[in-house]
């Protein structure tokens, strides 16, 4: 058998992972982090990363100066560090952005046509194809048919672009990205894929799969310092009017006229996020040298996790397609008689246990499942077998035995009451650091 990955060596590798929080009945625990799926720890590669290129920060592209000159180069580097770490094409230029949402906003203002759109996407791959021509197509309830709505809605008029998410941000659900990308590009269209929560989870190759768009984001994948990236052809992008215009998008500037630069630079204006770009290029780095070992650890425990989930009463797990063949490591459930803020509250309060509560920017999608919020537990690096039997037991407790705090809604949030966390009380300090700290 393949060997799994370390978990105690897992543990170590991300920021907070020894991180102990305070109970709401008293004294602390360890965290359990279930939610890597809105926002991943630091890796500890990617923190040493920045702390070495801190003292050398400076302007970039335009500085003289010996820091200015590491700070450009690391730039650069770390651009070609996410082209090897997607295996690009030789035609498909990186440009570094905020996060999915930024890079998906910014291809919207490049599509020459009509964008076709699942609708089960996140909002960051639903809402920006709005300001043109975008075309839904509705979900079947089996993958198969679902590919089929797509065939038709392409072949029924021609579109530019087909917009897909490559794992889908509520239930883990991965799309075959070969096979819609050989459909797009059948009926003349090309496709741009969601990454955001495929990225940290699986292998990307855009060269063997032909996809000719991917966004992701840094936060994501285990680098939080504010960067995110657009991957994908530059014909499109060298023909769009530029994202943000400003210093570095242009090559030359009169009183009534611009000339600007190609990709990516024609995209990238104002001073770009160094820091962010090197983290994201360190993160690439470990997650190269990780991503098979990852994989199956992160597939035996989710395995564990929806198999243990399945066997509480009252527990009901969330999947798009009867068919799906495979997911990543999120999975979204409710328990009957509980709203989902008010259990997050309690696994949060009671077990020291971090999830997401509520629509998840999934809107549609949660309509289609015909309930109004959910809980999302997502894995990553630094979760363990441990972790996934303490967010059991702490839900099967739940359902036979009820909370042993008292919980409120206050302002659309579920609260304890009283709230007797450091930091968190009622008399804390707006943004005080909790005193264990």
């Amino acid at each position: 058998m393949t060997a799994v990955l370390d978990p105690t060596c897992a543990r170590t590798r991300v920021a907070g992972g020894d991180l102990q929080v305070p109970l709401v009945q008293g004294g602390t625990r360890a965290y359990a982090d279930f939610d890597y799926a809105a926002s991943a720890p630091a890796l500890g590669e990617v923190a040493d990363r920045v702390a070495e290129l801190l003292p050398y920060y400076a302007s970039v592209h335009r500085g003289a100066g010996y820091a200015s000159r590491i700070s450009t180069r690391c730039y650069e580097t770390a651009r070609e560090t996410v082209r090897d770490f997607l295996h690009c094409a030789a035609d498909q230029e990186v440009v570094f952005t905020r996060n999915t949402t930024d890079a998906l906003n910014l291809l919207a203002g490049c599509v020459p046509g009509d964008t076709v759109v699942l609708d089960i996407e996140h909002h960051a791959n639903f809402l920006p194809w709005g300001r043109r021509g975008r075309r839904v197509v509705s979900a079947a309830d089996t993958l198969t048919a679902t590919i089929g709505r797509i065939d038709a809605e392409l072949g029924a008029r021609p579109a530019a672009l087909l917009a897909v998410t490559g794992a889908s941000n509520v239930t883990g659900d991965l799309l075959p990205l070969a096979e819609l990308t050989a459909l797009a590009h059948h009926h003349g269209a090309r496709i741009v894929v969601d990454a955001a929560q495929l990225a940290p989870h699986r292998r990307i190759d855009l060269c063997a799969t032909g996809i000719d768009y991917l966004a992701l984001s840094g936060h994501k994948l285990y680098a939080p310092f504010g960067a995110g990236i657009l991957a994908g052809r530059r014909d499109w992008l060298d023909a769009a009017p530029p994202y943000l215009a400003g210093g570095g998008a242009v090559t030359e500037v009169t009183t009534d006229s611009a000339t600007w630069a190609l990709a990516p630079h024609r995209h990238e204006g104002g001073s770009p996020n160094v820091l962010g770009a090197a983290a994201l290029a360190a993160a690439c780095d470990a997650l190269t040298g990780l991503a098979d070992s990852a994989a199956e650890h992160e597939c035996a425990l989710t395995h564990r996790l929806r198999s243990g989930l399945a066997g509480i009463d009252g527990v009901r797990c969330l999947r798009i397609w009867a068919d799906s063949p495979d997911c990543v490591g999120i999975v979204a459930f409710t328990v009957d008689g509980f709203e989902p803020g008010r259990v997050a509250a309690y696994l949060s309060a009671e077990h020291a246990i971090g999830v997401r509560d509520g629509r998840f920017c999934a809107h549609p999608l949660l309509a289609r499942f015909g309930i109004d919020a959910a809980l999302r537990a997502s894995i990553g690096l630094g979760t363990t077998a441990a972790d996934i039997d303490r967010l059991l037991d702490a839900v099967r407790s739940l359902v036979v035995c009820g909370p042993r705090w008292e919980y409120a809604r206050t302002e659309g949030r579920w609260d304890p009451v009283p709230e007797t966390r450091p930091g968190l009380t009622a008399d804390a300090a707006l943004g005080a650091a909790p005193c264990t700290i």
